[in-house]
């Protein structure tokens, strides 16, 4: 009884159920439960940046070959944007079969000052811009931020850098190595919190959006996790199979990442762990390194799916029909802004307004309809874009010889 007590799975599933409880009884205590997700996610997102940035430049430095790098980085993208594609082609699919939008009455009272302030991020998001904004103009701002993206661009020149010094660089990369230790070590001590962090982020959830929230659109947050849980068990599963390792038992391994994601609804505060999961697993930390980081920008499955079908929801709300040459063609912008979603603040939301005003055939002001009910969903859309960036990396590890078959059994029967 004391080892499941222990059990950090344990203390998690009854953080969340307690935070489902206080959120419907005592809604009072919400924004303490506020403040509490908000600092179990902090704590998390304080070793983001150094430990991308430690992982990456000793996976790089640790190459012998630069073209490998290349051909790995370059995988990866082909990878992302292949497998981000379907997920986008089933979520229209589903939208389209299901019609959760047709016969809708919004009952939610519009949120005026919300939809304004995604309104103006969309309209002063500029893909060009996006792409000028992955080089820093100050490092230290960077890693001040956690901008992810621009931390990664500056951690690949800093390896290739260290790698050309041959042997003198050699008590760099042994000082970064055990860096790299000490904040690893320091995100299991965060972990055991973990239980605290998913009870404030359930109880926040519940007590200010409300159980009866969902009422009016639980056919669309219906749609979306039927979707999500499709994608996840044919599409993914069957690229497991194509490469010879189990999904099941793949999911089991990151159960706890799992549970952390759906308590906190950020995928993010689990991005530490997958990276040190994944290496267990099997692959190699170079491969890991470069792969994760940049999934958490361009291989945001579960985020490209919501953006599918709440886009034809919406078609379907104020009964605009959209001709599949339109279809086709919202696929291929949603193909280009879902990118920009983890580099922005309110991604998801701020991306489906761009989108809307880059399609001018749905009316922007359309998401407000969204806003009570999309906290709901993050948790579906962040699991699934986790689970999508673990098996990236497998199958990249595994394309290049860097998968190693007795780490992997190793660690499974670790795992029991």
């Amino acid at each position: 009884m004391k080892k499941v007590l222990l059990n950090l799975n344990f203390q998690v599933i009854t953080g969340i159920l307690l935070g489902v409880i206080v959120g419907l009884y005592f809604k009072s205590f919400g924004p303490t439960a506020q403040i509490i997700s908000k600092m179990f996610i902090s704590l998390i997102t304080m070793l983001i940046a150094p430990i991308i940035f430690f992982t990456i430049v000793l996976g790089i430095a640790g190459m012998s070959d630069m073209k490998k790098v290349g051909r790995v980085g370059g995988k990866a993208l082909l990878y992302f944007e292949i497998v981000s594609t379907f997920a986008l082609i089933i979520g229209v699919i589903v939208a389209n079969i299901v019609k959760p939008g047709e016969g809708f009455v919004s009952h939610i009272a519009t949120d005026k000052s919300k939809l304004e302030v995604y309104q103006k991020a969309a309209a002063e998001m500029h893909w060009g811009d996006f792409i000028a904004h992955i080089i820093p103009g100050n490092v230290f701002e960077a890693f001040s931020k956690g901008d992810i993206l621009q931390i990664l661009f500056f951690a690949i020149l800093f390896g290739f850098g260290l790698s050309r010094m041959g042997k003198t660089g050699q008590p760099v990369i042994d000082l970064f190595d055990k860096l790299s230790k000490v904040f690893f070590n320091i995100m299991h001590m965060v972990m055991r919190v973990a239980p605290i962090g998913a009870f404030g982020g359930m109880a926040y959830t519940i007590s200010t959006y409300g159980i009866k929230t969902l009422q009016p659109l639980a056919l669309l947050m219906g749609s979306v996790y039927v979707t999500m849980f499709l994608f996840i068990f044919v599409v993914l599963n069957i690229i497991c199979r194509l490469y010879k390792f189990s999904l099941w038992q793949y999911l089991k391994f990151i159960r706890e990442e799992i549970l952390i994601v759906l308590g906190t609804s950020s995928s993010e505060s689990a991005l530490p762990l997958m990276m040190e999961k994944m290496e267990k697993f099997g692959c190699s930390k170079s491969v890991v390194g470069l792969v994760i980081p940049t999934g958490y920008s361009f291989n945001l499955d579960g985020t490209t799916i919501y953006l599918s079908m709440a886009t034809i929801f919406l078609a379907q709300v104020f009964r605009i029909p959209i001709t599949w040459e339109q279809e086709a063609a919202l696929i291929g912008i949603l193909m280009i802004t879902s990118k920009g979603a983890a580099a922005v603040t309110g991604g998801g939301f701020i991306v489906l307004t761009s989108t809307l005003a880059a399609i001018k055939i749905i009316p922007v002001e359309g998401v407000a309809i969204l806003l009570g009910v999309d906290r709901f969903m993050s948790e579906a859309r962040a699991i699934t874009n986790m689970i999508g960036n673990g098996i990236a990396t497998i199958v990249i590890a595994k394309s290049e010889g860097e998968f190693s078959p007795a780490e992997h059994v190793a660690a499974l029967k670790a795992d029991g």
